[in-house]
């Protein structure tokens, strides 16, 4: 096989070649680290490179076949990237802030081990913004990372290394992580899948995995069926995550089969009062005949989200608070001042002020299993932009209305968040000049599969393009 086709073909046709032994692991590895030397220096997405513990692991697990005549897991062979908040012992995890620019781990993360138990090689680290906080690209550390469809534009963020690795065919799968829409965002200006998990499908095991129901990791790739492969690593219960969900991650792996009968779509394109971009509102509503086609009964509808603003912004400062106490005087003071300012308004919050963000999200998920029992699913924008200028900080208005902080232009995502529920980012058009967009497709919670098969449904109807236009990127 030739080196570009190992790269840009989907992940699942990878794992089923290694699994025959008709490539090698180091032959998947070699090709993928070699798309990083060609086009990385345009994008800055793999920021901590690792191809000579690369091509170790890749030795090993070809040794373990030819040994045993089996594959170590369902990712055997498969190149992935870890965001650079993850902790790999040995390699340096910057967290994108100076006060950690030098920080080497002794230890893996529970979920990079669990990545590795299955298969999986690490090539490098994908770039976020410092501390996760953000959906754009950027820190003192590592720079810009750009969107490989338009170099100029935002690739999003959190996981925005991840997501751009990925469309460009550096690695075949990415972790990422989502607060406020780091799952989704990304996939979403990069033309690629994500999917924020049901609370608790992959398990949580921070010092606040009881409580912190907001943040969840989740999988990156360029197919639906690719995304479920890698959740069907990352899921199931985990001895120190005891709010985890007990379904087994053999549970989500493809393939992924039709949905039966008559599906029933919730359908809103401004979540009732949300200002969206005319481009974004075109390529979305341009989703329904292809909806209707598929058979589903689609109308219009959203869940309650009474309340979903204020709740996300509360509990976001106090667990962004929460997290820095465990940093240095020398790493607080390094961060950027937005960070600063959500530290202090989680300081600053009050014990009834906790305590009704956390009534008002318990009265969401409720409300959100009502919704549920009427709809099969719910479908919405992904963001409520197209993927911005590249040297603008964040989105400060939309079709007119002015955005009054670096989180507000993604309440799209983020009011969802609140529901603790499975949110599938999946491409659906381009605008004019060529920038992705995409929608979310939401189910009730632990409907994972239901959202996966959905969106393998609308995938293949809709059939668009996944690679990015690699040729501007080599210049």
């Amino acid at each position: 096989m030739t080196t570009e086709s190992l790269v840009d073909q989907p992940a699942v046709v990878t794992a089923g070649q290694l699994r025959a032994g008709t490539i090698s692991a180091r032959e998947v590895v070699h090709a993928h680290l070699a798309r990083i030397d060609e086009v990385d220096a345009a994008v800055n997405a793999v920021v901590t490179r690792t191809p000579e513990l690369a091509l170790d692991r890749a030795r090993e697990l070809d040794d373990h076949r030819s040994r045993t005549g089996t594959t170590v897991g369902s990712l055997h062979g498969l190149p992935i990237v870890h965001k650079d908040l993850l902790l790999t012992a040995g390699v340096r995890t910057t967290f994108g802030s100076p006060g950690f620019a030098d920080f080497v781990p002794t230890v893996d993360d529970p979920l990079v081990v669990r990545l590795r138990n299955a298969g999986s090689v690490m090539v490098g680290k994908s770039n976020t913004p410092e501390l996760g906080a953000g959906s754009h690209t950027f820190n003192p550390v590592f720079g810009l990372t750009r969107n490989p469809w338009d170099p100029t534009r935002s690739c999003g963020g959190s996981s925005g290394g991840a997501a751009v690795a990925v469309a460009c065919g550096m690695a075949a799968l990415a972790d990422g992580s989502d607060l406020g829409g780091s799952l989704r965002n990304p996939p979403g200006f990069c033309g690629v899948v994500g999917l924020r998990p049901s609370i608790g499908r992959v398990p949580g095991t921070g010092p606040m995995a009881t409580r912190a129901r907001l943040g969840v990791e989740g999988p990156i790739a360029r197919t639906v069926a690719d995304v479920a492969l890698l959740l069907g690593a990352m899921a199931g219960p985990h001895p120190a995550a005891p709010t985890a969900l007990a379904d087994p991650g053999i549970d989500f792996l493809p393939p992924l089969e039709p949905l039966d009968g008559a599906v029933r779509v919730a359908f809103s394109i401004d979540l009732g009062d949300l200002a969206v971009d005319a481009q974004v509102r075109a390529a979305v509503e341009g989703l329904v005949p292809t909806l209707e086609h598929l058979g589903w009964s689609v109308r219009d509808g959203h869940p309650d989200l009474d309340g979903a603003d204020r709740a996300f912004e509360v509990i976001r400062s106090w667990y962004s608070a929460s997290r820095q106490r465990a940093f240095t005087e020398a790493q607080r003071a390094a961060v950027k001042d937005v960070i600063k300012a959500e530290r202090a308004k989680g300081e600053a919050l009050t014990a009834m002020e906790l305590s009704a963000a956390f009534a008002t999200e318990t009265r969401l998920v409720r409300a959100a299993v009502r919704f549920f029992a009427d709809v099969d699913l719910f479908i919405c924008p992904v963001t409520q932009v197209p993927a911005f200028p590249a040297d603008q900080e964040w989105v400060t208005e939309i079709d007119g209305r002015t955005m009054s902080s670096y989180i507000e232009w993604m309440r799209v995502c983020s009011r969802i968040t609140v529901l603790g529920v499975p949110a599938l980012s999946l491409p659906v058009g381009f605008t004019p000049d060529g920038l992705p967009i995409g929608v979310q497709i939401v189910g009730p919670h632990g409907a994972d599969r239901r959202v996966l098969r959905a969106g393998a449904m609308v995938e293949a109807a809709l059939g668009l393009p996944r690679r990015p236009p690699l040729e501007a990127l080599r210049r």
